[in-house]
């Protein structure tokens, strides 16, 4: 922790002021009148207010000797990182050829009077690839594919699965094309219904082949009730999506298949049928970011001297993605600089240089007058008279694109038959740019692990400067943990993640992106002991159901009852939660007195009648049975999970 910085003259104006008078009592007895309205005393009060204006300015040289100290040892500010969201574009109607997005097509929130809207950029062209159906086939658990084409062709009922479906059974449709990233609507007409299943939860999945495995898609919504009416399902196709070959026949291949129920799920009692499919393409994902990027900026010109500076004129750069160069003309031809951390590696003719992305400034390298009196340079120089150029950038970023899922609907690029676009989860990745404060606090800790881990608090030093985003606990591996990992190091790492507007998360926020893992262990892996073994993972989460009766006085007791759930949801919350506020405290077990006082707490809350806590898998959804006390692991977590709260008015009426 830095040493407080001493306060070289604390005194204030109207202190000035009666010093001063208390000195014209001394040397100048005869003058008595020391009211406002006395000249003399108006010249006191000009003098005094001058006075306290060096004094302001004499307090400020600790401040700016620290900063210059900072600057000495190397400590620049974190520049902001830019949220990013997947966005689906929806097409006005099913189109017979290719939409295509290109990379930069902005969508944005909408304009308020008092808040600006806030623009996002996709990151990759997008094509909506139209499809049909070409292939039904269906395969049976232990058996082969079987091609139903010709009887579908012919309007006959075709059954999904075998007879007596069994987990493992799959009905697969072959289109015309693969469709990655894009949405698309299955359209099935059958005429048999009730065949076992509860159509709210069936035990099904769809999957699409990506070239290596099945993988899930996102089912938008499914009106079948799991194959047993007429109606569409929509589909999310992982953006992986590549043909195969499957009974003889190279198509985009999606399935169906039937899933072990969980306890107390209705299983099918006989095979749904299909007689009429129809698949076709209805929009499309891709990742936007809320950056602009910032093509062909001109720098200046060389000086050919060392130590050079040159700004741009738009700041903050983001460096969260693609490398930035800067280009140097030599007469012939652009030449890369590339972007190092320091020059103190750079040999004479390397051609780096370093960039303060928070200022948006690069410096060039210096020369280092040595004993002998020669000079070293660490780095080379670009030739008097080069032109200086930077082919691309981005700027912009900071916490307020952490916007809410449905929060970007207004599409501000021209395309051709899309209809509307809309963020089907929150957006997530957002930092502001570090202050001069965070700074300081930051700069000791930097120092003293001198860039290697040793103990914990090094490694979770060094892994939030590679995320600055990140919740980073670290603990030694112990017994129970995985066969080797015994006496290595553990670094759990909990994404940043922004809640829904009931201040839920849900689970997948909580699960880092592997990117996010690879940049952490990279970063600490090049500063770790020799033998030291790493593992970067995310904590295990324990699941928890709360189910509250609460008794209220209040009108509505709807309200509430959505209070109550807001206020568990947030005290629960691995991130934000616990009984500080800054997340639920790693190993700390959640208690059923601590609940009960949570709920009562909640306005409108005249009795907690009932609580009951309930283990609970986040993944499957099965729950336990009630207990007092929820205890987790060292490096636990608690997840809030589906709670469920009865509210009951004064006339005995529940919500």
């Amino acid at each position: 922790m830095a040493l407080p910085a001493p306060n070289l003259d604390d005194r204030r104006f109207q202190q000035l002021v009666d010093e001063a008078k208390r000195y014209v009592q001394q040397r100048c007895p005869e003058w008595t009148d020391h009211n406002v309205s006395d000249p003399g005393v108006t010249l006191i009060e000009t003098f005094a207010h001058m006075v306290e204006q060096l004094v302001y300015r004499l307090n400020r040289v600790p401040e700016k000797n620290y900063r210059a100290f900072l600057d000495l040892l190397g400590i620049t500010l974190f520049p902001p990182s830019a949220a990013r969201a997947d966005v689906t574009f929806w097409l006005s109607a099913p189109q017979p050829d290719v939409v295509v997005l290109r990379a930069g097509t902005e969508v944005a929130t909408v304009r308020t009077e008092t808040e600006q809207a806030l623009v996002f950029a996709t990151v990759i062209d997008l094509d909506i690839v139209p499809c049909t159906l070409t292939r039904l086939v269906t395969r049976a658990v232990q058996g082969e594919p079987v091609d139903h084409t010709p009887e579908l062709e012919s309007g006959r009922n075709v059954r999904c699965f075998q007879a007596a479906p069994a987990a493992g059974d799959t009905m697969l449709l072959g289109l015309s094309d693969a469709v990655p990233g894009c949405a698309v609507a299955v359209s099935l007409d059958s005429r048999v219904e009730g065949v076992g299943v509860d159509p709210r939860q069936p035990p099904l999945t769809w999957e699409a082949w990506d070239g290596d495995s099945w993988v899930d898609c996102e089912v938008d919504h499914d009106t079948t009730g799991g194959l047993n009416r007429p109606g569409e399902v929509l589909l999310h196709i992982p953006s992986g999506h590549r043909h195969s070959v499957i009974a003889g026949v190279r198509a985009g291949w999606l399935r169906c298949r039937v899933i072990e129920p969980e306890p107390g799920q209705p299983f099918y009692s006989e095979s749904p049928t299909v007689r009429s499919a129809e698949v076709v393409t209805v929009g499309g994902t891709v990742t936007a970011e809320n950056a602009e990027t910032v093509d062909e900026v001109f720098l200046g010109r060389s000086e050919g001297v060392s130590g050079q500076r040159f700004r741009l004129d738009r700041a903050p750069v983001l460096t969260d993605g693609e490398p930035i160069v800067v280009q140097v003309h030599d007469g012939l031809d652009w030449q890369d600089w590339q972007i190092v951390e320091h020059f103190g590696r750079s040999s004479p003719t390397d051609r780096h240089v370093v960039l303060d992305a928070a200022n948006g400034e690069f410096t060039f390298p210096p020369s280092v007058r040595e004993p002998d009196g020669g000079f070293r340079r660490f780095g080379a120089l670009p030739p008097k008279g080069a032109a200086l150029r930077v082919p691309r950038y981005r700027t912009g970023g900071g916490r307020a694109g952490n916007v809410a899922g449905g929060a970007l609907s207004v599409l501000r690029s021209s395309v051709p038959y899309i209809a509307s676009v809309v963020n089907r989860a929150a957006a997530a990745g957002g930092v502001d740019g570090e202050t001069v404060a965070e700074a300081r606090l930051r700069a000791p800790n930097q120092l003293r692990t001198q860039d290697r881990a040793v103990t914990s608090a090094d490694f979770e030093q060094i892994a939030r400067l590679a995320a600055p985003t990140a919740r980073i606990r670290c603990l030694a591996a112990r017994e129970g943990d995985a066969p080797g990992d015994v006496g290595g190091v553990r670094v759990l790492v909990v994404p940043d993640a922004v809640p829904d507007e009931d201040d839920r998360l849900r689970f997948e926020q909580l699960v880092p992106a592997p990117g996010l893992l690879d940049v952490i262990t990279r970063r600490l892996d090049e500063r770790r002991l020799l033998g030291t073994r790493l593992i970067v993972e995310p904590p295990r989460y324990q699941g928890l159901t709360v189910v509250a009766r609460l008794i209220s006085t209040a009108a509505d007791v709807h309200e509430v009852s959505r209070a109550a759930l807001r206020v568990l949801y947030r005290h629960l919350d691995p991130l934000r939660g616990g009984p500080d506020g800054t997340g639920w405290p790693f190993g700390r077990p959640v208690q059923f007195g601590e609940i009960f006082a949570v709920l009562q707490g909640v306005p409108g809350v005249n009795l907690v009648e009932d609580v009951r806590l309930l283990p609970a898998d986040p993944i499957s959804g099965r729950r336990g049975t009630p207990v007092g006390r929820v205890d987790l692991a060292e490096g636990g977590l608690v997840f809030g999970y589906e709670h469920q709260i009865t509210v009951v008015d004064r006339s005995g009426e529940g919500t």
